[in-house]
């Protein structure tokens, strides 16, 4: 099994000591977000890979050495200002913390997301190119993937369309982005790819690959893995330990978070020693065991 921590909400960014709690005792409940009566535990015994995502590595850095399994680490970086990502720390801070990661768990494991890309008057194409730029300046020699995604129009952006203001793509930005940010990871001895994007650049020198592909997995376990059934693309079958509507970003264009309010009462509802991301197990759940 393969955990994914996570694509719900940044677990590592806020909830790490949780995280820690849990791998120490050895088990984890994950709610199903459809049906919130049931509850996965999943043992950390039947678990051959951790993959983190976050936009804050930094609370985890530290406790790295005490997981003794393989890790595979994804840190998004984007240009972004407050105006957009408001509790998202200071860009600098992140690049070095990337650096320590590297070190870490190995250049081959880790994963920078340039993700979302959106354009507006503030946010243009040269914005964006003499960022990526810079970004692949700043970490040449400790990243070798970056993963390069463009926003989708889900109910948050739309909501949040008063900060983004973003417009549509035409070819000739996709074109300008393509040329551009495979020119200089290429400067950089970096590679460039999309994963599952209905435009993935690949005719500008974009590798079409996967956020976590089957041959990086069996790598480092050893291990044949199906797809990803809850999605669409070619990523190996992960098992989310996130919430929806939990992350303290507050990023306009995220995914996971759709309401403010709900937000703030998960967070409220936490307990670092619960052996649930968010509350507690009711008398009423149904408790099974997931091995794969």
């Amino acid at each position: 099994m393969i955990l994914n921590v996570s694509g719900r909400t940044d677990v590592v960014a806020f909830y790490t000591p949780w995280f820690m709690n849990r791998y120490h005792e050895g088990f984890i409940d994950v709610r199903n977000p459809f049906n919130p009566k049931l509850v996965s535990r999943i043992n950390f015994s039947n678990v051959d890979l951790i993959m983190f995502c976050t936009k804050n590595p930094r609370p985890i850095i530290s406790y790295l050495k005490e997981i003794n399994k393989p890790i595979v680490f994804h840190v998004t970086l984007t240009p972004y200002l407050k105006d957009i990502e408001p509790n998202v720390p200071n860009k600098k801070e992140v690049i070095e913390d990337i650096k320590k990661i590297s070190d870490i768990v190995g250049i081959d494991n880790l994963f920078v997301r340039y993700d979302p890309v959106f354009l507006s008057d503030k946010y243009n194409i040269d914005y964006h190119k003499k960022m990526f730029e810079r970004m692949c300046l700043l970490l040449n020699g400790y990243v070798k993937n970056i993963i390069v995604s463009f926003i989708d129009d889900y109910k948050n952006v739309r909501n949040n369309m008063k900060y983004i203001k973003y417009r549509d793509f035409t070819e000739n930005d996709y074109r300008e982005i393509g040329i551009s940010f495979s020119e200089s990871a290429e400067k950089y001895n970096m590679t460039v790819q999309t994963c599952f994007e209905d435009r993935n650049l690949s005719e500008y020198g974009f590798k079409v690959g996967e956020c976590l592909s089957h041959e990086l997995a069996y790598i480092l376990t050893g291990k044949k893995y199906p797809n990803w059934s809850a999605r669409k693309c070619n990523c190996v079958q992960m098992v989310d330990i996130g919430m929806y509507n939990t992350c303290k970003h507050f990023c306009k264009y995220c995914y996971a978070n759709y309401d403010e309010k709900s937000v703030k009462n998960n967070i409220e509802r936490h307990n670092p020693n619960s052996s649930l991301l968010i509350g507690e197990l009711n008398n009423d759940d149904i408790i099974k065991e997931r091995i794969k």
